[in-house]
């Protein structure tokens, strides 16, 4: 079974899944946020695809470690989702400070242009998020 992971922004939704043995996080894709029904039934097949059997999302918390509107966007997305697609895998958030940055200094050092980043950003933050999780498990 695999674990997806999930970058939440306001636009975009970044999807990454983790190889069969839970090590390591590959991006999938991107969603374009422009209905919460067309994403939730993009994820939900993704999910049965992979036959994930859990779900890890970034939860975007503030450097003082409190949630703001940004996290509550991120959590109504979620209930949003479950109330179309019931999902019955455990959703865990994980918090998701610096993993855009690091995301964005990764796609710096491989000398990608404005354009191309832009379009990959939320992806490689959703592998960030994901390999955070499965490398906070520890040698399985």
């Amino acid at each position: 079974m695999r674990i997806l992971g999930l970058d939440v922004g306001s636009k975009t939704i970044g999807v990454a899944v983790s190889d069969e043995m839970g090590w390591t996080a590959q991006g999938v894709t991107t969603l374009n946020l422009t209905s919460w029904d067309e994403a939730s039934k993009a994820l939900h097949g993704f999910m049965e695809e992979y036959r994930v059997d859990t779900v890890v999302v970034g939860l975007p918390l503030h450097m003082s470690g409190e949630e703001g509107t940004q996290a509550l966007a991120v959590r109504r997305f979620v209930d949003e989702w479950q109330k179309r697609y019931p999902i019955t895998v455990p959703i865990i958030f994980w918090d998701e400070r610096m993993s855009t940055m690091a995301a964005e200094r990764s796609l710096l050092e491989a000398d990608l242009s404005r354009d191309k980043r832009k379009k990959v950003i939320n992806k490689m933050a959703a592998v960030f998020i994901l390999q955070g999780y499965l490398d906070s498990r520890g040698p399985s």
